[in-house]
């Protein structure tokens, strides 16, 4: 077992939410970033009812926010007032913008003890095709959303009165989530009206943390504790996923029972030996892709570039700059400070999440060991002309060029248009090549790699290296060995064990 993620326990890209896996290598020229929707969104929790029409007037269901049972939501008047602020809340979901949240259901009296695969296969088995899939935790109810409307009316159609393990399944349509920022600005304007007696106040003499704390709290939760304690810590979360594998294997695979009898009593109870971590071998400045917002500053500083304080969901969209993070090259904060010292220079405001106006919306860097240093800038083109963008286009590659950002080490500089979006992936964006070189090179194994923008390929190239020695030595490879690399990407793991097949 190798850890890649160092700080964090695992690489953190906030701009794409909280990205906790590892990235698959990828090269290929079509490889797309992981964005899920118009907005990091909270998997909904919220149920549409019908409107009951009473004598005092309609009143609208809707379950509350700790996803209790449907049974136990609660009934709420909607006068006008109401309704004013609920379509704030939901004023994301409009007609030209893609969010599964409008497509969306809840399939209820599902069989007690199936997990988030289960439902994944028992949906495949009727030919859907789910976006997202919520289970709500110890209840026997969930929420999926679809890609479009035909195909949750097929979902609805077909798995309404099914049967499942002698259960009979419900369902109806689910109401979207509310937009996380607005909801959070209804309740601290309905905090705002308590008494400031009943507010909670910092203590006297209590300073709030500098940012630069914050941020890095957020973004490398680890990053104040000796390695040594981050590994032993990663260690018992792996054993932890061990013993609740243990369990499901018992309780859902009676024929193993004898295997797995025979196995607790080899490994102290549980499935299989835990083999220990191999370190990584460096544990700062590793991350060689770095993915950045664009937003109002938590310092009030306009057009900041970097991580968010806490998710949209969370209700904040303040950006906190990276230069005080540890986890990330000091060749990437040097392009970072150079592109915002650029965007704060311009007419363009940043795009807002929640007025979807304004412009700079994402920087994305990609650096390797050969001193190769990508830029990929994404931005809302709005409404702004042809010959508007080809100007901004321009004046951003002379920055970069002959301007006073040719010191940043910029090799390759790429402009996405992104706009809002009408389908769920990125592959429909073009990545506009601006000026530099067209690829960064990237030597692993005593290999080199060619890197694309959208290419996926290992955080922490020090580590994946031991990753794959790793591998190598579990595989027991020779010369007449075949290797099957499947979803293989860049094609990384394989290549670099041909060489020892081949040798």
């Amino acid at each position: 077992m190798e850890d890649l993620g160092c700080q964090t326990g695992c690489s953190h890209d906030q701009a794409q939410g909280d990205a906790t896996k590892l990235e698959e290598d990828k090269i290929t020229d079509v490889g797309m970033l992981d964005k899920e929707e118009t907005k990091p969104l909270e998997e909904a929790v919220e149920v549409q009812e019908d409107v009951v029409k009473t004598g005092d007037g309609p009143v609208c269901m809707e379950e509350e926010d700790n996803a209790a049972a449907p049974s136990e939501t609660k009934a709420k008047m909607c006068d006008g007032s109401a309704e004013a602020s609920d379509a704030g809340m939901y004023r994301y979901i409009k007609d030209d913008l893609f969010t599964s949240e409008i497509f969306k259901v809840e399939i209820q009296n599902l069989p007690k003890y199936i997990g988030f695969n289960d439902v994944k296969k028992f949906l495949a088995k009727y030919g859907l095709n789910p976006h997202k899939i919520k289970l709500m935790q110890k209840q026997t109810f969930a929420f999926v959303t679809f890609k479009s409307e035909e195909e949750r009316d097929k979902a609805m159609k077909v798995i309404h009165g099914v049967m499942w393990k002698n259960r009979l399944l419900t369902v109806r349509l689910a109401k979207p989530k509310a937009d996380p920022i607005m909801k959070k600005r209804k309740q601290d304007d309905d905090d705002k009206e308590q008494s400031h007696s009943k507010r909670k106040t910092l203590p006297e003499n209590t300073q709030e943390e500098p940012l630069s704390k914050q941020i890095a709290d957020v973004v490398t939760p680890l990053w104040q504790l000796p390695y040594e304690e981050q590994l032993k810590m990663k260690e018992q979360e792996c054993e932890n996923v061990l013993q609740r594998l243990t369990k499901e294997i018992g309780s859902n695979n009676k024929a193993l029972l004898p295997w797995l009898f025979v196995q607790k009593q080899k490994y102290n109870k549980v499935c299989c030996p835990l083999e220990e971590i191999r370190p990584s071998p460096v544990q700062t400045e590793y991350r060689n892709k770095c993915e950045f917002l664009i937003g109002a500053g938590a310092d009030n500083e306009d057009k900041t570039v970097g991580f968010r304080l806490g998710k949209y969901k969370g209700g904040t969209c303040a950006v906190v700059e990276p230069f005080d993070t540890i986890h990330i090259p000091s060749v990437t904060k040097k392009l970072v400070k150079a592109f915002q010292d650029y965007i704060r220079a311009s007419p363009y405001v940043v795009y807002s999440p929640e007025s979807y106006e304004g412009h700079w919306k994402q920087l994305t860097v990609r650096s390797s060991r050969k001193g190769h240093v990508m830029a990929i800038v994404y931005f809302h083109p709005q409404k702004l002309s042809k010959e508007t963008l080809g100007a901004l286009k321009t004046s951003l590659a002379t920055f970069f060029t002959d301007g006073p950002g040719k010191d940043s080490g910029i090799t390759s500089l790429y402009f996405v248009e992104e706009g809002q979006r009408k389908s769920p992936s990125l592959e429909d964006l073009p990545v506009e090549h601006v000026t530099g070189d067209h690829y960064i090179y990237e030597e692993l194994l005593g290999l080199t790699f060619r890197i694309s923008p959208h290419a996926f390929f290992q955080v922490n190239t020090l580590a994946a290296e031991v990753l794959y020695l790793a591998i190598a030595d579990w595989a027991q490879l020779d010369h007449n060995s075949t290797v099957l690399d499947v979803c293989c990407g860049t094609g990384t793991i394989g290549i670099s064990l041909a060489k020892v097949i081949y040798s």
